[in-house]
């Protein structure tokens, strides 16, 4: 497995042109939101604050890539009745929106016959492929994350995250079911 030897933070910045993500999981347990979950689990308010503790630091980055230039889009593929965890997401991605984010959901269905890759990923100018690799229950799993830059692999993940969105529902126009 190639080692990646640039941080997240290193990728987004370095991103010139676009940098896209793709979610195919119904449940994410990652540390860094499991408070802000469960704070919405018991009280069904998100924080949706772009300048809050919680989303400042995200809301800078994106909203910084935009500034230089840099489109980011942001397709969730879901299963439908959706699980509580995207319910939550749903809820925060006014925020994403906010940022500079274009956001999307498909429908698990409707992405039936498309081919998808093994795990969610963002790509970084249509040239490098960060892989996000998770555990059963939804935590980040070691290593957490894979840079490959093939060109194959680059254009099937190119071509499967274009072929979702193409599909996909803008988020102003998604109803959660």
């Amino acid at each position: 497995m190639p080692q990646n030897p640039l941080s997240f933070d290193d990728l987004f910045e370095a991103a010139r042109r676009s940098a896209v993500h793709l979610e195919m999981r119904d449940q994410y347990a990652v540390g860094d939101e499991a408070e802000d979950f469960r704070s919405w689990l018991r009280t069904g308010r998100r924080d949706v604050d772009p300048g809050s503790e919680y989303w400042a630091p995200w809301v800078d980055m994106i909203s910084g890539a935009v500034a230089r230039g840099v489109v980011v889009r942001r397709a969730r593929i879901v299963s439908e009745p959706v699980t509580d965890y995207i319910r939550y997401e749903h809820a925060g991605a006014v925020v994403n929106v906010t940022a500079g984010e274009q956001v999307r959901w498909l429908p698990r269905p409707r992405a039936v016959d498309l081919m998808l890759p093994g795990a969610d990923l963002w790509i970084f100018d249509g040239a490098r492929v960060l892989f996000n690799h998770f555990t059963g229950d939804g935590n980040w799993a070691a290593p957490d994350m894979e840079l490959r830059t093939e060109p194959g692999i680059v254009a099937q993940c190119v071509d499967a995250f274009e072929a979702v969105w193409d599909r996909a529902v803008p988020h102003d126009q998604y109803e959660i079911h």
